[in-house]
């Protein structure tokens, strides 16, 4: 008995080696840990229960059944995340570049399979050279087997994608539908066709970091939704996440400890909005003054800026923000904003994840770059995000409310729940100026009576009340309250119930 125990150890150790330890120095020189060191320093410690850890390829050619590493280049399996469960796949570059053979894919699709069946969230590190040339369509076949289980988890289940190497070609698009990317500065790039092919088709140089690199995928596409230093932040960042989520979309998202008072108050934000209507200002100083203990997990915090998303803690529980930027663009609304938002939008109301919006926004961008472009479908993918969300929704506009800008932003009239407003925010059509111009353009010649007309319609428009009047604005509040007015506002609506008509799925603007 005791031969076969070592013999069982002996056979672990191997597989726990991987592509051995040279490969395993190449990997830490590299800046990045192993499969298996990133699995320890994700989950808790001692929590990690391993799958498949003997299973091996089927080739049989090109000399593979000489080179048969067990394990086949992808650690799996679920451990804890603070005591919460969640399954994992971490790919082994040091064996056969971490390579996706049609076993590789089938470790993987088991436990996507499981969490699915169990309602955990899937957690996959990628650090992979591609599809293992030398099982040709098998190795397709296996990706497409993963691809169609993203799709079947998506919104039942998070999906979390870790880019800690190399993900090119097919193996981009599995990271793509999932529903949060990350990736590492200077170690991890995303492509479907690398330099050289760029170079040979289009004549193109580029380095992979500029092609597919954390930057570009964080600041130019939208790929990803964060970049961090090195693997170690990475996996540290992602515990803190899974911490906002819920684990299923059946369930709601955790209730944390909070030492906040839910109805402290915050003279200060009296403050926050400048005498000048034009003067920018920090609106994550109000999400961090409204939050508990002033935690903000901020959310593609590197593309359009103009507009914030983000998780934020109320009386301990999960609420997503969504906020326009004053100190960028004005805050206005563009292609960029309205694409990340509705994303964000459309993923808290997957899991039952309350919306907060704070607004300040004079409208959309105009110009032909954006006519062209399609901000009037990529607008409406925001539009369309807020009005099918179902999840209790607050709203405070604290400064302007403009146009179409103004209705696309949670209003009443796309069935928010709660719509507040600071007496300094301006409900209207159109800024005081540009309105005037339209209504007494026979006048544009007298700067006196333009200026005259421009004050008559501050007076009579600038403001809330009018909005208020007609009951689209719920409550004119004082900024200093807004804390206790919005935890009160959430708390009200724990028990909400909102349904769409039945339909097989909708057909969101893309």
């Amino acid at each position: 008995m005791k031969d076969i125990l070592h013999q069982l150890e002996a056979k672990r150790d191997i597989a726990r080696m991987g592509g051995g330890q040279k490969r395993i120095d190449s990997q830490h020189a590299k800046g990045k840990l192993t499969a298996r060191e990133r699995i320890e320093l994700l989950l808790d410690e001692g929590s990690f229960e391993e799958f498949d850890m003997f299973v091996t390829h089927r080739c049989t050619d090109f000399g593979m059944p000489d080179n048969k590493p067990e394990g086949d280049g992808v650690v799996t399996g679920w451990g804890t995340i603070n005591g919460r469960m969640v399954y994992v796949f971490s790919q082994d570059f040091t064996v056969l570049g971490g390579s996706v053979s049609a076993t590789h894919a089938q470790k993987i699709c088991k436990i996507m399979d499981m969490a699915m069946q169990n309602g955990a969230p899937v957690i996959g590190i990628n650090d992979s050279g591609g599809a293992r040339i030398q099982e040709g369509v098998d190795s397709l076949a296996g990706y497409g087997e993963v691809f169609q289980r993203n799709i079947m988890a998506s919104g039942v289940v998070p999906q979390i994608s870790l880019i800690m190497g190399p993900c090119a070609g097919g193996a981009v698009y599995s990271p793509a539908m999932t529903d949060f990317i990350f990736m590492v500065k200077d170690s991890s790039y995303m492509f479907v066709t690398g330099p050289d092919v760029v170079k040979t088709v289009t004549n193109e140089h580029v380095t992979a970091e500029e092609l597919g690199g954390a930057t570009t995928h964080t600041r130019k596409s939208s790929v990803a939704d964060g970049a961090f230093e090195n693997d170690v932040e990475a996996l540290a960042e992602v515990r803190r996440l899974v911490d906002f989520l819920p684990l299923h979309n059946r369930e709601a998202p955790p209730v944390r400890p909070f030492f906040d008072d839910p109805e402290r108050v915050e003279p200060s934000l009296d403050t926050l909005i400048p005498e000048n209507p034009n003067t920018p200002y920090d609106m994550k100083e109000l999400i961090l003054k409204i939050a508990d203990e002033g935690d903000f997990y901020e959310i593609q915090e590197d593309f359009a800026k103009n507009i914030i998303t983000g998780f934020i803690r109320l009386e301990g529980r999960t609420v997503g923000v969504v906020a326009n930027q004053p100190m960028v663009l004005a805050g206005v609304l563009d292609i960029d904003s309205a694409r990340k938002a509705a994303r964000f939008v459309r993923f808290c109301d997957c899991f039952e994840i309350p919306i907060l919006t704070l607004v300040d926004v004079p409208g959309f961008l105009p110009g032909t770059k954006q006519e062209y472009d399609g901000v009037i479908k990529h607008g409406a993918k925001l539009l369309y995000a807020y009005g099918e969300a179902t999840v209790p929704k607050v709203t405070v506009i604290t400064r302007k409310a403009y146009g179409g800008a103004y209705v696309v932003m949670s209003s009443k009239h796309l069935r928010g729940d709660f719509n507040y407003a600071w007496p300094t925010s301006e409900v209207a059509v159109m800024g005081a100026k540009g309105a005037t111009e339209i209504l007494y353009r026979s006048e544009l010649d007298d700067p006196e009576k333009i200026a005259a007309r421009t004050a008559e319609y501050e007076d009579r428009f600038a403001n809330p009340f009018v909005a208020a009047e007609r009951g689209f604005i719920d409550e004119v509040i004082q900024p200093r309250s807004t804390r206790r007015r919005v935890a009160r506002a959430f708390a009200a609506l724990r028990h909400k119930k909102g349904e769409m008509p039945w339909k097989k799925h909708d057909n969101i603007p893309l």
